[in-house]
């Protein structure tokens, strides 16, 4: 992490709030449980993160279905002083259908988050078919008003798309201050996600980079048996305690440019896991070593041999009910990774007394295709729900 911007940002690890720990209720007479969020639990996470330095939080009006908003109220602003936290919060396509709609909605923002302004506010996923969406609305001009008037410190945009369309945004809008794009060693030359090329844009505009993914939805954890063995082998030969999680978060923030390494983090341990590695007196990583880059190359070997499906579950797919036949998508497609990659005994099992007792199943899908639209990863979904039924049905 080199030439930083926004000097108010402590430390450079953020903390996602799109992964909460949750809870399952069911009341009588409800066929479905209902999740909400565990808030003893974030608090715990939250005090303990900003206890330790860390101020970045990062937010959205549809992650946990307009609960994560008011778990920063709850379990953040009401309980810290303003001048404790950084606060980002995004303008999401499906929350607006118009211009006039969109002031009265980052009211609502603002309100459900407990807060008078935003440090930085995004256009959320953006790529060439919503930016059109956000063009013809004003959102951008919209955003610009609201930094002039002083309920947003900075206007920034979310990236899921190809290079050439961020290269295109940004000549456009060069206003933009700061981009936060999918960032980690897994999809740095990915064709679908063009990790480099995307971050390549970024330095040509100037602009600083906030990563998401940078574990990929946990992907770069919970690796395969073989791709284990290299991480353990190379701790055992320097010696060192770097966890799986630590290797990829090091990797993204070593990066000129990058100003923030967002974690959804969705339990204590990995909030203490994600703050060991970002020891450094300045709030920086310890860069990785030759041996340790030539390990990660191992790993995306291994990983690419495998053919797992991609899904960082982010739940875009199926937030805000896009799919009507409630297909539970991220778990199908985990419950089939687990089997591609670690042979899981527990995989079918799961997918039928877990994803799918009170959901639907994979050959439920209708092709709608409403999944696709939505997808970061923009993966063909609904090819992948007709291998699911045919692994596990």
């Amino acid at each position: 992490m080199r030439n930083r911007v926004f000097p108010e940002i402590k430390k450079h690890l953020g903390f996602g709030m799109m992964r909460l720990p949750v809870i399952e209720t069911k009341s009588e007479g409800e066929e479905k449980p209902q999740s909400k969020i565990n808030n003893e639990a974030v608090c715990e996470m939250v005090d303990t993160f900003i206890a330790n330095g860390f101020n970045y939080f990062d937010t959205a009006h549809g992650y946990h279905s307009g609960l994560s908003e008011l778990a920063i109220k709850d379990c953040l602003t009401t309980r810290h002083d303003r001048s404790e936290y950084i606060l980002t919060n995004k303008l999401t396509d499906e929350f607006f259908k118009s211009e006039e709609e969109i002031r009265p909605l980052f009211q609502l923002q603002l309100d459900a988050c407990g807060v008078e302004y935003f440090d930085f506010y995004l256009m959320h996923a953006q790529n060439a078919r919503n930016f059109e969406y956000f063009k013809k609305c004003h959102a951008y001009e919209t955003a610009f008003e609201l930094k002039k008037e002083g309920k947003v410190r900075h206007v920034g945009l979310s990236f899921h798309d190809k290079a050439e369309v961020l290269d295109k945004i940004l000549t456009e809008y060069p206003e933009v201050e700061i981009v936060q794009i999918q960032f980690n060693y897994l999809d740095y030359e990915d064709i679908n996600v063009e990790g480099r090329k995307v971050y390549e844009v970024c330095r040509k505009h100037n602009k600083p980079v906030l990563v998401m993914e940078p574990v990929r939805g946990g992907n770069l954890v919970r690796l395969p048996e073989d791709a284990v063995k290299v991480f353990d082998d190379l701790r055992a030969e320097t010696g060192t305690d770097c966890t799986n999680a630590g290797y990829a978060l090091r990797y993204a923030a070593g990066f000129d440019g990058i100003e923030v390494v967002l974690s959804g983090m969705s339990n204590f341990d990995q909030i203490k896991d994600n703050m060991k590695t970002f020891t450094q007196d300045d709030g920086d990583v310890l860069p990785l070593t030759e041996k340790e880059f030539e390990a990660i190359s191992k790993v995306v070997e291994i990983f690419r041999s495998k053919g797992a499906i991609p899904c960082t579950s982010c739940r875009y797919c199926i937030e805000e009910n896009t799919c009507p036949m409630d297909i539970r998508i991220p778990g199908l497609f985990s419950a089939l990774n687990r089997k591609i990659l670690f042979d899981d005994p527990d995989a079918a099992d799961d997918y039928a007394n877990f994803y799918t007792k009170n959901h639907g199943k994979a050959s439920d899908c209708i092709k709608c295709g409403m999944c696709e639209n939505v997808c970061p990863q923009h993966l063909e979904i609904r090819d992948l729900l007709e291998k699911i039924a045919e692994t596990f049905e």
